[in-house]
């Protein structure tokens, strides 16, 4: 075992000897030698990224700037997207088991975020895969689960989703060991969903603010023998514990009362807490930078849905169809000939009662096919 009780025990006086701001307990991880836990890691520092020891220095020369700045008044003091306005815009807790996927975790975690918090649907469901993600995006780019080229670096994963895209996780599930992106459905090209583009920020007023209005980002870090054994509290590095490798998560809110970022992890449920870790200001690189997608893109097919409603102004060639489980969209009016034939078929399938597939380009209906 890679944690026995005494182990864990002197790690829980270290702890308390120190700061005093979290609890370890024992989790499966804990079960594992340091080679196996070492395969839930993944992430890697890019070819022009600082190294996850100068990320460790700038993560502290954020800190400092930020302790001693006024800026932190412009942004409220806590953010948490599991409970905004009594609404729950973060998806559940995924579990990348032995592989280094981390960076596809924490991207499409944070991509499903946006895209509910973009829809103002808390509820909305939506799931994309992981596999998809990493065996084809990162596969083609050399990338496996581990090894020489395990891993991946958070920049080139959202470049994959607002270049090539992700279908859903019904279309290619995950499960860990490398594969050759031979597993996705046989109408995957018709089910990829993109993001518009993506951003670095990187100072702790900044990320505050685009946590606090526009929603979860992509963050990496480097992870210590201890955080393995994390159960709750703020996590701060114990000063015995070692380094171990990179890592990537989805930020979802802050506490300027406890001085941490709040987390979601891709270890499972029956880590941490509930999935979920704290970690303290300027600790292990977490703030040095973070990720931000700007937006996800209403583009691609949606099948099998209901029309609900329609709206429309002849003479200005305007019109919007409600559609079950995906709010109002525009008919595309570019062409007049196109306008009148979607509406007629959107107005009788709702007549009747019938399903619909319709093709968006960014919000705009321009196909529909009635069943």
């Amino acid at each position: 075992m890679a944690f026995s009780q005494e182990s864990l025990s002197q790690l829980t006086e270290e702890i308390n000897r120190e700061s005093g701001s979290w609890e370890a307990g024992y989790n499966y991880l804990l079960d594992l030698d340091a080679d196996e836990q070492d395969k839930y890691l993944g992430y890697v520092p890019g070819p022009n990224e600082p190294s996850l020891e100068e990320q460790e220095q700038l993560a502290q020369a954020n800190l400092e700037s930020f302790t001693s700045s006024s800026e932190s008044a412009t942004v409220p003091s806590s953010i948490d997207w599991r409970n905004k306005g009594g609404h729950n815009y973060v998806t559940s807790v995924k579990n990348q088991g032995s592989c280094g996927s981390c960076v596809a975790f924490g991207a499409l975690a944070t991509m499903e975020s946006i895209e509910r918090i973009r829809r103002n649907s808390a509820s909305y469901a939506v799931d994309y895969s992981e596999a998809h993600l990493f065996y084809c995006h990162a596969r083609s780019e050399g990338r496996r689960c581990g090894g020489a080229n395990g891993g991946w670096w958070a920049g080139k994963a959202l470049d994959a989703l607002r270049d090539k895209g992700v279908v859903d996780e019904a279309c290619y599930p995950y499960t860990a060991g490398d594969q050759n992106c031979t597993g996705r459905c046989s109408d995957w090209a018709s089910r990829v969903r993109k993001i518009s583009g993506w951003h670095t920020v990187s100072s702790i007023s900044a990320m505050k603010k685009e946590l606090a209005e526009k929603g979860p980002m992509v963050v990496c870090f480097t992870v210590y023998s201890d955080f393995f054994a994390y159960k709750s509290g703020v996590y701060r590095k114990t000063s015995s514990a070692t380094q171990r490798g990179g890592h990537c998560m989805s930020v979802v809110g802050y506490s300027d009362s406890e001085r941490c970022w709040i987390c979601k992890n891709s270890w499972g449920a029956n880590w941490g807490d509930q999935g979920y870790v704290k970690m303290g200001y300027g600790q292990v690189g977490i703030d040095s930078t973070m990720w931000a997608i700007e937006s996800t893109l209403d583009s691609g097919w949606v099948k099998g849905k209901k029309v609900t409603a329609l709206w429309a102004i002849n003479q200005e060639r305007n019109a919007w169809v409600h559609v079950a489980g995906e709010g109002w969209k525009k008919i595309n009016n570019a062409n007049n000939t196109n306008f009148f034939l979607l509406l007629n078929d959107l107005i009788a399938a709702k007549a009747a009662g019938r399903t619909v597939n319709l093709r968006l380009d960014k919000g705009e209906i321009m196909e529909a096919y009635v069943w």
